[in-house]
């Protein structure tokens, strides 16, 4: 698709290009941790600085270098990864059937649809499990997509890592 628009007597052509490229869906292994580590640290450096300050992004991400946590999640629980071209776009995990650990897209695939497809498929695993509530701690960037997909506050938390105060929301959403 092609455009011209004018803007201040410059003609600028716009020309989207879209692709055919399609997103998978898969069960992680201990083989993606790498690269999951790598899109954690950097979305919560990119698309969280709106939301929390440097002190509170550092902390949060050195999350990242907890890699034996990181291996239980793996190992443990229902880790969904996104993938486009061999690339991990997102991830999601589902831990004892009805809470959601860790939630993150890739700082550059955000606004693609692909969040809401990996809760649709965590909340698809949760009822398996008979889950009738599905809950999660959900950072103050993510907490809009959260409500507009139909989980609702049930409390403001003010964690305090490295005695750094970080805020987040438990959230809930009934699945029946």
């Amino acid at each position: 698709m092609q455009k011209t628009i004018l803007i201040n007597s410059i003609r600028i052509r716009i020309i989207k290009f879209t692709t055919n490229m399609s997103t998978i869906f898969r069960v992680a292994t201990n083989s993606d941790l790498p690269e999951m580590q790598k899109l954690y640290f950097e979305t919560i450096q990119e698309v969280c600085k709106n939301d929390y300050n440097k002190e509170q992004i550092q902390v949060w991400s050195s999350g990242v270098e907890n890699t034996e946590r990181w291996l239980d999640v793996i190992n443990t629980q229902f880790v969904l990864l996104a993938q486009i071209e061999n690339q991990i776009t997102g991830f999601g995990t589902l831990k004892d059937g009805n809470y959601i650990d860790l939630f993150y897209v890739h700082k550059d695939f955000q606004r693609q649809g692909i969040a809401d497809k990996i809760l649709d498929k965590l909340e698809i695993e949760a009822a398996k499990y008979h889950s009738q509530v599905i809950t999660a701690d959900i950072s103050i960037t993510a907490k809009p997509f959260f409500e507009k997909k139909g989980f609702i506050v049930k409390a403001e938390q003010r964690n305090i890592r490295l005695n750094v105060e970080l805020i987040n929301y438990k959230m809930e959403k009934k699945l029946f």
